[in-house]
C-alpha cells in the first residue's frame, strides 16, 4: 500500500491543473488514469492517415487562456513545451446562399462588420458589450470560486441586488434565452453567428439561461481569440503532466479506480480494479460525475440522499465529430475564413433550433448546424506539406437515435454502426459542399468519433454526452453536481469532486481544478 497526501482519480485537464498546483506547493500527489495516457478529453492522435494529427475531442482553449490558471502557470507551462497559436477572427458564420459574417477581436472592426450586415447593428453590438462591463469582473470572478462558499454568495448578491429596491439588469439576463439575447440585432446572419455557441456548452438557443453564456463566450473570444496549442490540444495535458512530475508528483496510467476507501466517514484512499491500494493522508479528489462517484466509487458509503439524487443524474445530447484529412486546405469563398477559428455552417437561427428540437426528440437532424475548424491554417505542422486537416463538429445528435428527421437514414436500434455513421457522414459532407467548393473532392480519408466512442472512452460521458451531463437550469449552478452537494466538497470528509459536472462546468477552462486546489491549500 503506497501513501500520498492527495490521490486524484482521473487525469482530465482539471485534475492535472489541481495536481500541478498541489505538487508545486510541496504536496505528494498521485494521479490515477484508466486510459493509456493522461489528458482525458484533451487528446491528439493520427486518426486518419500518418502525419495528420487530429484533436480527437476538445480543440480550442479560449476559456483557459482567459482564466487564472494560464495567468499563474503560463510561464511554467510554456517552459515545458506548451505554446498557443491564435487568430484575430475567432469565429464566423457561413450560409448556403453565400452570406457570411465574422467575429473580430477588435471592437472597431466588429462594429464595422455588424453595420455591414445591418445598419445600426454595430452600435447595438457595442452597447451590448458595454452593458456587461460593470458586471464582468464579478462574473468572471465566480469562475474561480466554489458557488457553495460565502465568497461566491457575496459575489452573487452583488450581481443580482440593485443598490435600491429590486434587482439589477444583470439578474434578468441570467434567465434569458440565447434567442432573446441576440434579438437586439436586425441581421439574421449576425444572430446565427452568435446564438449557436450556446450549444458548445450543452445548452440550446431557446433554453432559459442560455443567453448569458452567449455574452460570456463572445467576451472570452474577443479577449482570448480561439487559441490552439501548437502540435495539438494534447500539448496542454503533456505540459501539465510534466509540471506535476517535475515537482515530484506521480501520474500513473492504466490504473482504473474501483472504489474509494472510507473510514469513519472520511476518505482515506482508493483501490484499483487490479487490487492496488493507495492511501491519502489529506484528501481524495474525484474527477468524475456524480453517478460515477456515488453509485460506483462510494457505493454503500455514500449518503442515501445523494445516492438517490445520483441515480437521477441526467445526460444530454451526444456529439459526432468528423475528422478529415485533406489533400489541400479548404477553399472558402470568403477569404477571411482562411484564418478563422471555428465558424458555424447553418441556414439560420430558426433552422438551428429546429435541428436541436429534432435531436432532443431522438432524431438525426435533417439539416444540422455545425462548426468546422481547420487547425493547419495556424499550424501547418499537423499535416504533410500542402495538406490540411479539418474537423466537423455536430452537437445536436442524440446519443442513441430513434429515427431520422429526414426519413432517409435507417438508424436501426440506435447503435452507431459503420453503416449509420457512413450515412450521416454522407449527409454532412453534402452540406459542407454548399459552403466549401473543394469538399468532398479534397478529402483523402476521414475518421468519426460517435457517441458510442465517447461512452467507451470516458465513463464521464455517460451514453455519449461530451459535456458530462445535462446543463439545463435544473442541473446547473448550485444544483450542480447534485442538489445535495452544491459545491466541490462532498459530505465525505476529505473527498472532493472536480471536472465537467462541477462548476464552472465543461470546456477546457481549468476552473474546477483551480478551485479544488485552492481549497486543499487553504487559500
Amino acid at each position: 500500500m503506497d501513501g500520498y497526501d492527495i490521490v486524484i482519480i482521473g487525469s482530465g485537464h482539471n485534475a492535472l491543473v489541481a495536481a500541478a498546483y498541489l505538487a508545486r506547493a510541496g504536496r505528494s500527489v498521485l494521479v490515477l488514469e484508466r486510459n493509456d495516457r493522461p489528458g482525458g478529453l484533451v487528446r491528439t492522435d493520427e486518426l486518419t492517415l500518418p502525419g495528420y494529427r487530429h484533436d480527437v475531442y476538445s480543440a480550442s482553449h479560449p476559456l483557459f487562456l482567459s482564466g487564472p490558471v494560464w495567468a499563474e502557470l503560463g510561464e511554467e507551462l510554456t517552459a515545458r513545451g506548451l505554446s498557443y497559436l491564435n487568430t484575430d477572427i475567432p469565429t464566423g458564420v457561413s450560409f448556403p446562399d453565400g452570406r457570411t459574417a465574422v467575429l473580430h477581436r477588435s471592437m472597431d472592426a466588429m462594429v464595422t462588420e455588424a453595420d455591414r450586415l445591418a445598419a445600426g447593428d454595430g452600435d447595438a453590438f457595442a452597447e451590448w458589450m458595454k452593458s456587461f462591463e460593470e458586471y464582468a469582473p464579478e462574473v468572471f470572478g465566480l469562475f474561480t470560486q466554489d458557488l457553495a462558499e460565502p465568497a461566491a454568495t457575496a459575489t452573487i448578491g452583488r450581481l443580482l441586488r440593485a443598490d435600491g429596491p429590486g434587482l439589477t439588469p444583470f439578474a434578468a439576463s441570467v434567465f434569458e434565452t440565447a434567442r432573446t439575447t441576440v434579438s437586439r440585432f436586425r441581421s439574421p446572419v449576425l444572430q446565427a453567428m452568435l446564438a449557436p455557441w450556446t450549444m458548445h456548452l450543452g445548452r440550446t438557443p431557446d433554453e432559459p439561461g442560455s443567453g448569458i453564456w452567449v455574452t460570456l463566450l463572445v467576451q472570452a473570444a474577443m479577449l482570448a481569440g480561439m487559441p490552439v496549442p501548437a502540435g495539438g490540444s494534447e500539448a496542454l495535458a503533456t505540459a501539465l503532466t510534466r509540471l506535476v512530475t517535475d515537482h515530484g508528483g506521480q501520474v500513473v496510467t492504466g490504473a482504473d479506480v474501483a472504489r474509494i476507501l472510507v473510514e469513519q466517514q472520511r476518505a482515506v484512499g482508493v483501490v484499483t480494479t487490479d487490487g492496488q491500494r493507495y492511501t491519502a493522508r489529506q484528501a481524495v479528489v474525484a474527477s468524475t460525475n456524480a453517478d460515477q462517484l456515488y453509485l460506483r466509487l462510494l457505493g454503500d458509503d455514500a449518503p442515501p440522499v445523494l445516492r438517490s439524487q445520483a441515480a437521477r443524474y441526467r445526460y444530454g445530447r451526444g456529439c459526432v465529430q468528423i475528422q478529415l484529412a485533406l489533400r489541400e486546405p479548404p477553399r472558402w469563398p470568403d477569404p477571411r475564413f482562411a484564418q478563422i477559428g471555428q465558424p458555424h455552417l447553418t441556414s439560420g437561427l430558426d433552422d438551428c433550433t429546429l435541428a436541436v428540437a429534432q435531436g432532443m426528440a431522438g432524431l438525426l437532424p435533417a439539416e444540422p448546424t455545425f462548426t468546422v475548424d481547420c487547425p493547419t491554417a495556424l499550424d501547418p505542422s499537423r499535416a504533410p506539406a500542402g495538406a490540411a486537416i479539418m474537423r466537423i463538429q455536430l452537437l445536436e445528435i442524440p446519443c442513441r437515435p430513434r429515427g431520422d428527421a429526414a426519413g432517409i437514414i435507417d438508424v436501426g436500434d440506435g447503435t452507431w454502426t459503420p453503416d449509420l455513421t457512413a450515412r450521416l457522414v454522407e449527409r454532412v459532407l453534402g452540406m459542407v459542399a454548399r459552403h466549401i467548393p473543394n469538399i468532398p473532392d479534397a478529402v483523402l480519408a476521414h475518421a468519426v468519433v460517435t457517441p458510442d466512442d465517447l461512452a467507451r472512452y470516458n465513463p464521464n460521458c455517460g451514453p455519449g454526452d461530451p459535456y458530462g451531463g445535462a446543463h439545463d437550469l435544473a442541473q446547473s449552478y448550485l444544483l450542480s453536481p447534485l442538489p445535495g452537494q452544491p459545491g466541490h466538497r462532498t459530505p465525505i470528509d476529505g473527498l472532493f469532486q472536480l471536472g465537467a459536472a462541477t462548476w464552472p462546468g465543461h470546456g477546457v477552462n481549468g476552473g474546477s481544478g483551480y478551485i479544488v486546489a485552492r481549497q486543499l491549500l487553504g487559500l
